[in-house]
């Protein structure tokens, strides 16, 4: 295989198994038509259920970065993240935000489509002389 492809193939698991995370923490359940995941179930253990998830939720932006996402993105990401556990932490209403802004989603599309555009330049075009 041409180094490109080892490259976008390295990309494309990597984004599947983050992808998969963000499921499990934000859509893994369905009930009466909501779709949750376990970082909403966590989040209504009082004190520490919003500090438990925030470790696999920053692994996520954490990956981003070391697979080269941009710091703008990054930011995003992180302030995904930030509002998901500050919102989160505040008792019942944090609880039923939970339920529905998804930042693991949100952050796994920010780094999808990162990638996807990253794959869609071509590598090995030298410019002329």
């Amino acid at each position: 295989m041409p180094k490109d492809t080892n490259g976008s193939i390295r990309h494309a698991e990597e984004l599947a198994k983050l992808d998969r995370m963000a499921h499990l923490l934000d859509a893994r359940f369905k009930l009466f038509g909501f779709r949750f995941g376990y970082d909403s179930l966590l989040g209504l253990i009082p004190g520490i259920g919003d500090t438990i998830s925030l470790a696999p939720s920053a692994w996520l932006v954490w990956r981003a970065h070391q697979l080269g996402v941009p710091r703008r993105k990054i930011g995003r990401m992180a302030l995904n993240t930030g509002v998901d556990y500050v919102v989160g932490s505040i008792p019942l209403v944090g609880d039923l935000v939970d339920f529905g802004f998804k930042a693991n989603l949100r952050n796994a599309a920010i780094l999808r489509e990162h990638l996807e555009t990253e794959a869609a330049i071509p590598r090995d075009v030298t410019p002329r002389a």
